[in-house]
């Protein structure tokens, strides 16, 4: 399966902030948009102003990275949005936040999202009592998350709980922090995607 195998950093630094997907070292001075906050490669010091296209395909890409989706991934879940009712913006950014690697993530239960990733697709998590090891997977309303039995006393899994505790968890969903089991009690909506995004120059670029 194809994923992106470079330096996490350089997308940071592309994007020109921190997309936190290197967990506590992106809160640390070890973070390298704190020390080079420029754009990586040979010109990455050059000013540059963008075109109206150029500052759309930036927004996408920033959003792609922060969810850790690939291109041809992302235009499906754009396909997606634009077929529900609602606003299509809501309805992208709704299906991104639903991804089981991000609801991992949300609930603490991950430092970062690429770790969280990881550990789904490790095999640590459940969903509705069944083992799910794709990080894509759809939730839904009502689903229950939980730590697989054995996972509970994994050094890992308890290193990332001491690590997150205390982390607000968005208000649509429900976390069993001692048995670390959780439930989707509400579908997320614009209101809890805490990331700088713009949406909508997400769905202007796709609709030309």
């Amino acid at each position: 399966m194809a994923r992106y195998t470079d330096a996490s950093c350089r997308l940071c630094r592309r994007e020109g902030e921190k997309l936190f997907l290197k967990g506590e070292r992106c809160y640390t001075n070890k973070c390298s948009v704190s020390r080079r906050g420029y754009a990586p490669g040979q010109h990455g010091q050059g000013r540059k102003k963008l075109s109206e296209y150029g500052i759309q395909l930036r927004e996408k890409q920033k959003a792609r990275r922060y969810y850790g989706v690939l291109e041809g991934q992302f235009r499906k879940y754009f396909e997606m949005a634009v077929s529900k009712k609602g606003v299509t913006g809501d309805n992208l950014l709704q299906l991104l936040e639903l991804r089981l690697d991000n609801v991992v993530y949300r609930l603490g239960l991950a430092t970062s999202r690429p770790e969280a990733r990881q550990l789904v697709r490790h095999g640590h998590f459940t969903v509705n009592g069944k083992k799910v090891n794709i990080p894509s997977y759809l939730t839904k309303l009502g689903d229950a998350i939980a730590v697989v039995e054995k996972s509970k006393s994994s050094p890992k899994i308890k290193a990332i709980a001491d690590i997150t505790s205390g982390k607000a968890v968005p208000k649509w969903l429900e976390l069993d922090a001692e048995n670390l089991t959780s439930k989707i009690v509400a579908l997320p909506s614009r209101e809890d995607v805490d990331l700088p995004l713009k949406e909508n120059l997400i769905v202007e670029l796709y609709s030309k």
